[in-house]
């Protein structure tokens, strides 16, 4: 009976209308809409790559070598499975048109690529029309960006290595490229068999070999790959296939979108504010009709039920009006977003993301209602009689045993759904630490402000004093402001504060840490002539360079390494490795003995320090390298320090020669040199030794930087999305404080003052909340920072003072714009007819 009469009550009151509850509305739909719009967008990016496999990877399944091509053994294999087969070998080479010479990412293909979609070129011709031989010329096809940088026409020759080739088309898109991975220059197509007599592809060159397989409709994936990798995996083999055709894709998109759905419950955490204290406003108001039916009756737990069913009621409401928001806005511009990604998107209403949503957003509306409704639980019917006015008593045991389990299942369920359990619980322990510094703050100011107006300071000042009193008095809005604006701020802070620290840290450390160029494809018979060119260079200052090999750790003791190293970076994939017979110069020890340099015995190995610590390895331990299909088990004699923040050369794998002896490689160069040469160096090298190919280190690191800048930008969205809740919670607090503000305003006309006093009152008022949000908005959101950059990149953290102080003025302006949104009527009412009203 109970539960239908609170039911029943529940209904009459709804029938009110939504006045009161249209800031709990509208700050639950922002944060809902937000974390649904972020799923929903990583979502079709998911579907697209998962419904468009075959395409992006080029066929059904790929085998990826590294340095080399399959061998007859591998090439067998690959015909027994599939029905076609295309080889693909990608590597990085310089385009030459008279003086101009440009970085390219060159793909090599056959007469049978693409296996699956196809090339858009301009104009629209075949491919194999395009690479054809004309006038003695292959044919090529370039992006756009590089025809421009080097002033080609069609038609037009340009050099790669000793060979020249024809600009035939320009490529518009390839269906491939999203498994091109990062690379360092736009892209140049060529046949394969034109590269015979460029000097780019030989023995120890560096590039990748990829078999794209085209395999029988039913053909099992997993038996598939078990049966390549069991064969080939100790001889460097990657397999891919079409259900994973981008993992590096992939794992950016889930990572980067679930990073971005933490950032969004910051925003709802915002909301949460906005909700408590719409509720709270709401049932400030209802106290007199709550004692009424305490004394006809009414049970402390039939008034908790009745309103917590108002709220129940408009949660869903919020929720699902949050949800049609969050699905809506990335479908109606969903052609934008198509166009701005390079790699397939799928739209559709995804239910897992808007489930997601609708699970934080309920979860936080009843967290942040549950401490007022428990709280009016406990009203006494003698309030009635006092004029509706007294202390409400705290919430019993049971209510903080609930908010307990509320806050549990919101911070258990972002660390489930987001994936990143460790970076989830250390945005939520960000939050509540940020909550409560915000809190403190508010109240800290409240005592201060009270003492002030107390005080002689604010004598003979009329408005400072009203200011002071009204951000000191019990039932001002300077809580709901600091908390709600300042958590907005310190998200939107700290991203500001990492954007700025990590440009600061490219460009500081580039000119004085990192070289000019890195030359990679030096031959055993130049690497001499080319020494002697560079250092002989006056702008030339210090050339260092290294035996260049590629390997794949297999085994660590006789065991799969993986087995024993997880998914450490060193042992996934394949990685730089090099000998030396004697310790290179500058090179420090860590542990052990480097090896005499007329030692032939049995393969020793020099390890990186920092990544040996990780994986767990000690002295004496062995590993297995597998260097163009050939395993290596070296044992490890020394440890050294390797710093790879510089930019310089390091390898975390050092052998000795004679482990390597026969093994076909290359050298790779660094070489430090002023600006004003690097143009002279770069003509100079290339004329002598067209095969060698140069990469900019700038250039590199722009790119890198470019790359940061976007996920700055995403993040910066999502902190506006929470900064944007964080002012719909001040203009609700704004408005709720509208009353008393005409109340206050006709106590100072009646003392005398100004509507200029009484307007410069409130504004300061304002201001100095605003300023109070920024300032520990800056404190809290540098701190974030500094743990970001410090534990995450690695790198020296110092304060970029322009952000901070947009911040602040920023939180001022934000607090000032909602309140003087609500100042009119109280400074165009009445004082007579405001007074009258009172008694």
């Amino acid at each position: 009976m109970s539960l239908m009469l609170a039911a029943k009550l529940a209904r009459r009151e709804l029938r009110g209308g939504l006045q009161g509850f249209r800031v709990f509305l509208a700050c639950l739909a922002l944060g809902v809409a937000a974390i649904a719009a972020v799923g929903m967008v990583r979502s079709a990016i998911e579907g697209g790559l998962a419904t468009q496999g075959a395409a992006l990877l080029g066929g059904d399944a790929q085998m990826e070598f590294t340095y080399r091509t399959a061998t007859d053994e591998e090439r067998a294999f690959m015909d027994a499975m599939s029905m076609a087969t295309s080889e693909v070998i990608d590597f990085r080479s310089m385009a030459v048109v008279g003086e101009d010479r440009a970085l390219t990412q060159v793909k090599a293909v056959d007469s049978a690529y693409p296996l699956v979609g196809a090339v858009e070129l301009d104009p629209a011709i075949p491919l194999a029309q395009a690479l054809a031989v004309e006038n003695d010329l292959p044919g090529a096809v370039m992006d756009r960006v590089l025809v421009d940088r080097l002033g080609l026409a069609l038609g037009d020759p340009f050099k790669m290595g000793t060979q020249s080739f024809r600009l035939s088309a320009v490529l518009v898109k390839e269906p491939d490229s999203a498994t091109g991975g990062f690379g360092l220059g736009p892209r140049t197509i060529v046949l394969t068999s034109a590269l015979a007599n460029s000097g780019l592809i030989s023995a120890g060159s560096l590039f990748e070999s990829q078999y794209r397989l085209l395999l029988p409709p039913e053909t099992d994936l997993d038996a598939a790959k078990a049966s390549a990798e069991d064969a080939f995996r100790d001889k460097g083999l990657r397999w891919s296939d079409s259900r994973r055709a981008t993992p590096g894709v992939a794992r950016f998109v889930e990572r980067i979108g679930s990073f971005l759905v933490l950032v969004g419950l910051a925003g709802l955490a915002v909301g949460g504010v906005g909700v408590s204290a719409a509720v709270r406003a709401y049932l400030d108001g209802k106290i007199a009709t709550i004692a009424t039916l305490k004394t006809l009756g009414a049970s402390g737990r039939m008034i908790f039920q009745t309103y917590l069913m108002q709220i129940g009621a408009l949660t869903v409401l919020g929720v699902t009006l949050g949800l049609i928001l969050g699905a809506g806005v990335p479908l109606a511009l969903s052609p934008l977003i198509k166009a701005s990604l390079p790699f397939p998107v799928d739209f559709a209403l995804y239910p897992a993301p808007l489930a997601e949503a609708a699970f934080y957003g309920s979860v936080t509306a009843l967290l942040f209602t549950l401490w007022p409704l428990a709280r009016v639980q406990n009203v006494r019917a003698a309030v009635l009689y006092r004029g509706g006015d007294g202390r409400v008593a705290w919430p019993n045991w049971v209510h903080w045993l609930a908010l307990v389990a509320l806050v549990a299942l919101l911070i258990g369920g972002a660390a489930w759904l987001s994936g990143l359990a460790f970076l989830a619980l250390w945005a939520a322990a960000g939050v509540v630490a940020a909550l409560g510094i915000l809190w403190a703050t508010a109240y800290g100011l409240r005592l201060a402000a009270r003492a002030l107006a107390r005080s002689g300071l604010a004598r003979g000042h009329v408005g400072l004093r009203a200011a002071l009193a009204a951000i000191g008095g019990p039932r001002d809005e300077a809580a709901s402001v600091i908390l709600s604006l300042g958590l907005g701020l310190t998200v939107l802070a700290s991203v500001g504060q990492i954007d700025a620290n990590l440009r600061a840290a490219i460009s500081r450390d580039l000119p004085s840490v990192a070289p000019s160029y890195f030359f990679v494809d030096i031959q055993n018979d130049q690497i001499d002539g080319f020494l002697t060119r560079t250092k002989a260079d006056p702008g030339v200052t210090r050339v260092e360079s290294a035996a260049m090999l590629r390997g794949v750790v297999t085994k660590i003791n006789g065991v799969d390494a993986r087995q024993v190293a997880g998914e450490h970076w060193v042992v996934r994939g394949d990685r730089g490795v090099t000998y030396a017979a004697t310790l290179p110069e500058g090179t420090e020890l860590t542990g052990g003995t480097f090896w005499p340099s007329d030692y032939t015995g049995p393969p020793q190995l020099s390890f990186a320090q920092e990544e040996a610590d990780e994986i767990g390895l000690k002295l004496g331990d062995t590993v297995t390298v597998n260097i163009l299909g050939r395993d290596i088990e070296a044992k490890i004699t020394s440890f050294r320090k390797v710093d790879f923040s510089t930019g310089g050369m390091g390898f975390v794998m050092m052998l000795n020669p004679a482990a390597v002896a026969g093994a076909p490689h290359t050298f790779i160069a660094t070489v430090y040199s002023d600006a004003a040469s690097e143009a002279r160096l770069l003509r100079d090298v290339a004329g002598a030794y067209p095969n060698i190919t140069a990469v900019r280190v700038r250039d590199a690191i722009n790119r890198v930087s470019d790359a940061l800048s976007a996920i700055a930008t995403a993040t910066a969205w999502a902190a506006g999305a929470t900064l944007l809740t964080g002012f719909v919670v001040l203009i609700g607090a704004a408005a709720a404080g509208e009353r008393l503000r005409i109340y206050e305003a006709a106590v100072l006309k009646t003392l005398g003052a100004s509507r200029a006093q009484i307007m410069g009152s409130f504004a300061l008022r304002a201001a100095l909340t605003g300023a109070a949000a920024g300032v520990v908005a800056i404190l809290a959101g540098g701190l974030a920072a500094w743990g970001v950059m410090h534990f995450v990149m690695e790198t020296t953290f110092i304060f970029e003072p322009l952000s901070a102080l947009a911040i602040v003025i920023g939180g001022v302006l934000a607090t000032l714009l909602a309140g003087l949104a609500f100042v009119w009527r109280p400074l165009a009412a009445r004082p007579a007819q405001v007074l009258r009203a009172q008694e």
